[in-house]
């Protein structure tokens, strides 16, 4: 995995007008220039924000791509939330679950 080059590559699409310009162009040549697998490249070209939650993006970086594919913020965090129930425990980043995904907040046990 290479989550350096997903996190990477959202963030030149946050802040560079020229790779959000290619992106809206053509996403496959967007991220013709990251090291990306399968899956991450995947998930970028399909808009997976679950799946990239899962895979450990950060989510300060990964809002504004959501933003940008016109999800609104409480479709975002839902969209976090089953990407967890389809793809299982944060793998890697700030993020990473321990104890199999359950949530250490009342909020999240009320769930």
């Amino acid at each position: 995995m290479s989550l350096y080059q997903v996190q990477k590559f959202l963030y030149h699409l946050n802040r560079d007008d020229r790779v959000k310009a290619q992106f809206l162009d053509s996403r496959e040549v967007a991220l013709a220039a990251y090291e990306l697998d399968n899956e991450e490249h995947q998930a970028l070209l399909d808009g997976d924000i679950g799946l990239l939650y899962v895979l450990g993006v950060n989510g300060q970086i990964l809002m504004h791509f959501a933003a940008l594919l016109g999800i609104e913020w409480f479709d975002y965090l839902d969209m976090m939330r089953e990407g967890i129930k389809q793809h299982g425990p944060v793998r890697a980043g700030v993020y990473t679950m321990t104890g199999g995904g359950a949530s250490f907040t009342v909020e999240g046990q009320q769930r």
